[in-house]
């Protein structure tokens, strides 16, 4: 009885995980000026973190960029991160949407 358990709950466990990598909404990578260090990054994530609908937050502290994704339904916008990542004491670089999806020419 335990081991049906074990794989009744594994497989809703999968399920979850599973729908919400599908309902993953847009992705913003947004360039942050001064970001040097593990901190740095977790001052970031703290401050974007907070905002309504974030999904995801990747950091690339070599690269001074971070990628957002959003929940399905939910957008960012540049004044939004920019705020964020000013509480967090950074200046914005540069915010610009990713297209997740390419297109294929009508295919």
């Amino acid at each position: 009885m335990t081991s049906t358990i074990r794989t009744l709950f594994l497989g809703l466990a999968a399920a979850v995980v599973s729908t919400t990598a599908l309902a993953a909404g847009p992705s913003y990578q947004i360039e942050v000026e001064g970001l040097a260090c593990p901190f740095c990054a977790y001052g970031i994530e703290k401050q974007l973190g907070k905002i309504e609908g974030v999904q995801t937050i990747e950091t690339d502290i070599e690269a001074g960029r971070v990628i957002v994704t959003m929940d399905d339904g939910h957008t960012l916008d540049e004044s939004r991160a920019e705020q964020a990542v000013d509480r967090a004491g950074f200046t914005l670089g540069s915010f610009e949407p990713l297209d997740a999806s390419p297109t294929t020419n009508g295919q």
